[in-house]
């Protein structure tokens, strides 16, 4: 049943200019003293200090005003309607309601010689914060290169023959280069954007599992790359000489939501290597560790510890926890943060050792800038913040590009940051500070 609500949200504007006014106001009377994250306790009042912050950041630069702009913060200012509206047949189905989720700010976080403010949705006390120590330090030492090395989303449908010796010639037949125009053509006819790179065959008795790799431009690329598959597929089942079954059209070889070695050696969407030095100086004021324990920690901890365990894509402090909250601000599928965040963090000493050379390698970020949930307007605004949103207009492929590198430069800071804070022993006190009342 849909009742009015005109008149409610009509004062409730009101009121929330006239709170808009006041944040402003006071956030012009503190002047340039107060620091970001200590708004709230400056002001006095919670709310206030949200604005306040806001309003920071509209005033940083155009790009991420609009952004914040359109991400609701203020009473009356969710359109629960067009929520629902956005929802139905795409996100979510027999729905009852939604989820409110904080979304803090990290920033800013020069990455490539560009600055951004990262946008985060988490409950996690203490990773936010934590996490802008490691893009001040970042920042304050000339910024991170972040570069993407590798780009193909996969798909790996599995098949059957009648016989291993027909599926063994099989796998000869689709790796022969004079098949190649014939697939390709196939694959293309589904789609505007996909372009496939590879196919790659594996025998298992009976079976051959067809790992495809593909560029998805702006997309993730899930869809894209299945739909082009299963017309691969239909059109090879059609023409081939020997019967061919298809079994499924995932055969957990791609490999999706689940950790494998394969993502981990092979890489999955976007594979990305993030840098950045520190010198001492800044590792010893801002991080208050020092070059000889924070690089000692990352061996005993990310490399020896990690591989005691016997991790896959696991050689790093916590770097889960940022993709995470990116994922979750900006609509991305929460479930692939399983091997989006495969990470390996390497901190080694400059030769003279007054720097720290820190790096993530990340082989299978997986992410997009247009489809599912970031359609959704609080998931764009997010996007909108960063300057990546919808298709990249120049160069398809560049947004959700620049969104994997962005990614990537978030964790190389939340892990410089959580790894000093382990090398001096500060990890509790910070939690018990930011994660208690």
């Amino acid at each position: 049943r849909h009742v009015s609500s005109s008149s409610f949200v009509e004062e409730g504007e009101v009121d929330s200019c006239q709170d808009e006014e006041q944040a402003i106001q006071r956030l012009d009377a503190l002047g340039d003293g107060v620091s970001s994250h200590r708004l709230e306790q400056a002001l006095g009042d919670n709310y206030l200090g949200v604005l306040a912050r806001r309003e920071i950041l509209r005033r940083s630069n155009d790009q991420v005003a609009m952004g914040v702009s359109n991400l609701p913060a203020k009473s009356g200012s969710f359109d629960a309607k067009a929520f629902y509206d956005s929802v139905q047949g795409s996100n979510c189905e027999n729905v009852i309601g939604y989820l409110p989720l904080p979304v803090g700010v990290v920033g800013p976080l020069t990455v490539n010689g560009e600055e951004f403010h990262v946008p985060m949705a988490t409950t996690e006390g203490a990773l936010v914060a934590s996490t802008n120590r490691g893009a001040r330090a970042i920042s304050l030492s000339g910024g991170a290169t972040s570069i993407v090395v590798k780009d193909g989303m996969t798909r790996s449908p599995c098949i059957s023959l009648p016989t291993l010796a027909e599926a063994a010639e099989f796998a000869r037949w689709i790796q022969d280069p004079e098949q190649w125009s014939f697939l390709n053509n196939s694959f293309s006819s589904t789609t505007r954007f996909g372009k496939l790179k590879r196919i790659t065959p594996t025998v298992a008795g009976r079976y051959v599992f067809l790992r495809f790799e593909a560029i998805s431009g702006d997309a993730m690329g899930m869809n894209m790359v299945g739909k082009g598959v299963n017309q691969v597929l239909a059109d090879v089942m059609g023409t081939y000489k020997s019967k061919i079954k298809l079994i499924s059209l995932s055969g957990n070889m791609c490999t999706d939501k689940k950790p494998s070695s394969i993502n981990w050696t092979q890489g999955r969407g976007k594979s990305v290597v993030c840098e950045a030095v520190i010198p001492s100086a800044i590792v010893e004021s801002v991080l208050k560790s020092n070059v000889k324990d924070l690089t000692r920690l990352n061996v005993a901890k990310n490399l020896i510890g990690s591989s005691l365990s016997g991790s896959i894509g696991g050689n790093n402090a916590h770097a889960a926890n940022l993709v995470a909250a990116v994922f979750l601000a900006t609509g991305q599928d929460p479930a692939q943060v399983v091997e989006s965040s495969n990470c390996l963090t390497q901190i080694e000493a400059t030769e003279n050792g007054d720097a720290v050379v820190v790096s993530v390698t990340m082989p299978c970020i997986e992410v997009g800038t247009l489809g599912g949930g970031t359609g959704l307007s609080s998931q764009a605004a997010c996007l909108d913040m960063l300057g990546v949103k919808g298709t990249a207009k120049s160069e398809p492929g560049a947004n959700a590009k620049k969104l994997a590198q962005v990614v990537a430069a978030t964790v190389l800071a939340g892990e410089l940051s959580l790894n000093s804070a382990l090398s001096s022993n500060h990890l509790i006190s910070a939690h018990l500070a930011l994660n208690r009342k």
